[in-house]
C-alpha cells in the first residue's frame, strides 16, 4: 500500500482534500444497499468548507480585488469563516466574520481561536434586515477600507471549488460506481459543484438534497412555491432564500427531515459508526440512509458527506441535557430512589451531616459553606433531627445565644428515611407534607437526600 503522506507539505493548505470515503454499516440498519461516507472532517480546518475557504481568497486575489494587508469579511454559519480565518492567517490578511446566535459557541471560540474577529447576530430576523448576517457582512465590507466580502452564496469559486475536487475525489474513490450522492445546500455549492461534475461523467447518477423542516429549499424545490421558513437548530445548512450559487437544475430529488432525526442520527454515526459527525451530517446520513432503503438495491452506490468534526457541537447535539430541553431526546423518569440520586445536579458528595453535640454555630457554617437548605443530625448512622436553614435563621435571629449551644436544642423532627430501591414516585407523598426533605438507605447507610426543589426540577425538566 502507498504511503498516504509520503512527503511533507508547504503549508496547512496542501491538506485540503483528498478526504477519505468510509462504508456506514450499522445505521443503515441492515439495508442492502452500500452507503459511504465522505469524511470531510479530516482536512486541516475540519469541515468541508476547508475547500471553497481558499479557493474565494484564490479568487479575489486573482481578479485583485484583495491586495496585501486587506480584510476578507464574511457572514458564515461558522466553518466557512474557519477555513477563511485559517487562510486568511496564512496569507497575512484580516478576517472579520458575521455569525448567527443560533450557532454553538464552539464555533465562535474556534473562529476567535484563528484570530478572526467575530460579530454575532440574531437568528430570529428576515433576510432583509439591517441586523440579518449576511446584511451585516455587507455593510462591515462596505465600511472598511481594503475589504472584500468573500460572499459564499454568491461566489462561483464556491461551486468551482467543489467541481474541480469533491466531485473528481467521489468518482474516483467510487471507481466511477457512485449512483447517487445526497448533499444539503447552506450555501449551495456543494450540490452544484459536485452534481454538475458527476452529471458529466454519467447522467444516471442521481443528486439528492436534503433540507430541514423550516428551510425553504426543499419547498421551493418540490412545489414551486416560495415560503416563508421558521427558525431550525441544525446549523449550516438550509436557508431562507435560494442562494445564488445552488443549482437546482442539477438536482433531481429534495428530501426534509426534522431536527431531532439529524441529532439522533449525528449521534448515532458518532456511536455505532466510530465517526465523529455533527448535526448537518446526520440530517445528510438520515435522507441518505432513506435513499438506500428505498433503492434495496446492493448494486447502487450512495454516497453522503460527514461534513464536520462533531466537536464543535458538544454542547448541543452531544448535550443530554440540551437534547431534552429542546425535545429530542425522551425525559428519563427515576424507577427508583438511587436512579433519581444519581440524576442530581449535585454540587455536594453524599449527605452533609452533623451530630446532635455539633455546636449550633458550626451547623449554621455547614449550611452556608454547601449552600443547602436542610442538613439531617445523625447519631450512630440513624436520623434523630433536622435542621432547615429557614428555621435556624429564624430561632437565632430571635435568639442569638443559640450559636453557641449543641444543634440538638434547636433541631426538628427526623427526614424520613427510605430504602434506595424504593420507587421514586414514593418520595413526593412525603415531601407534600411537612417535610423538607427525605434520605435514602443503600446497604444500610445514608446515601444521598432528596429535597423538594430536586422534585420539583425534576418535573419542570
Amino acid at each position: 500500500m502507498a504511503e498516504r503522506h509520503p512527503r511533507p507539505y508547504e503549508s496547512a493548505l496542501d491538506l485540503i482534500g483528498w478526504t477519505p470515503m468510509v462504508r456506514l454499516r450499522s445505521v443503515t440498519d441492515g439495508c442492502r444497499t452500500p452507503l459511504y461516507a465522505k469524511c470531510e472532517f479530516t482536512g486541516p480546518g475540519a469541515s468541508i468548507k476547508d475547500r471553497i475557504g481558499v479557493a474565494m481568497i484564490d479568487a479575489a486575489e486573482a481578479d485583485g480585488t484583495l491586495k496585501p494587508g486587506g480584510t476578507v469579511v464574511e457572514a458564515t454559519g461558522g466553518n466557512t469563516g474557519l477555513a477563511l480565518a485559517m487562510a486568511s492567517s496564512l496569507k497575512g490578511y484580516k478576517c472579520i466574520c458575521t455569525m448567527p446566535d443560533k450557532m454553538s459557541s464552539e464555533k465562535v471560540k474556534l473562529l476567535r481561536a484563528f484570530g478572526a474577529e467575530v460579530v454575532i447576530t440574531p437568528t430570529a430576523v428576515p433576510p432583509d434586515h439591517p441586523d440579518h448576517y449576511l446584511q451585516k457582512a455587507r455593510s462591515i465590507a462596505a465600511a472598511t477600507p481594503g475589504a472584500v466580502l468573500a460572499n459564499q452564496f454568491y461566489n462561483e469559486a464556491n461551486p468551482d471549488a467543489h467541481y474541480r475536487t469533491t466531485g473528481p475525489e467521489i468518482w474516483e474513490q467510487s471507481e466511477g460506481r457512485v449512483t447517487h450522492f445526497v448533499a444539503s445546500a447552506g450555501t449551495g455549492g456543494t450540490l452544484t459543484g459536485v452534481g454538475r461534475y458527476l452529471k458529466e461523467q454519467n447522467p444516471e447518477v442521481q443528486i439528492v438534497g436534503v433540507d430541514p423542516n423550516g428551510s425553504m429549499i426543499a419547498p421551493f424545490f418540490n412545489s414551486g412555491e416560495t415560503i416563508e421558513g421558521h427558525p431550525y437548530k441544525v446549523e449550516g445548512v438550509g436557508n431562507d432564500k435560494i442562494p445564488g450559487t445552488l443549482d437546482l437544475d442539477v438536482v433531481d430529488r429534495y428530501l426534509s427531515g426534522d431536527d431531532g432525526d439529524a441529532f439522533r442520527m449525528a449521534r448515532r454515526v458518532s456511536r455505532e459508526e466510530g465517526l465523529f459527525a455533527g448535526g448537518s451530517a446526520g440530517l445528510l446520513v438520515h435522507g441518505a440512509v432513506q435513499v438506500a432503503k428505498e433503492l434495496d438495491d446492493p448494486d447502487a452506490f450512495v454516497v453522503t458527506l460527514v461534513c464536520d468534526w462533531g466537536e464543535r457541537y458538544l454542547s448541543k447535539a452531544y448535550d443530554d441535557d440540551w437534547m431534552r430541553e429542546n425535545g429530542f431526546l425522551e425525559r428519563r423518569r427515576p424507577k427508583t430512589l438511587v436512579d433519581a440520586l444519581s440524576g442530581k445536579d449535585s454540587r455536594v458528595e453524599g449527605v452533609v451531616t452533623v451530630e446532635p453535640g455539633t455546636p449550633v454555630r458550626l451547623a449554621l457554617s455547614a449550611i452556608t459553606a454547601h449552600d443547602i437548605g436542610q442538613l439531617p443530625v445523625l447519631r450512630d448512622g440513624e436520623c434523630v433531627g433536622s435542621v432547615t436553614e429557614a428555621r435556624l435563621l429564624t430561632q437565632i435571629i430571635e435568639d442569638p445565644a443559640l450559636l453557641d449551644r449543641p444543634t440538638d436544642s434547636v433541631m426538628g423532627p427526623p427526614f424520613p428515611v427510605l430504602d434506595g430501591h424504593t420507587d421514586a414516585e414514593a418520595v413526593r407523598p412525603l415531601l407534600a407534607r411537612d417535610n423538607a426533605a427525605c434520605l435514602v438507605r443503600d446497604d444500610g447507610r445514608i446515601v444521598g437526600i432528596i429535597t423538594r426543589y430536586d422534585v420539583v426540577r425534576a418535573l419542570a425538566g
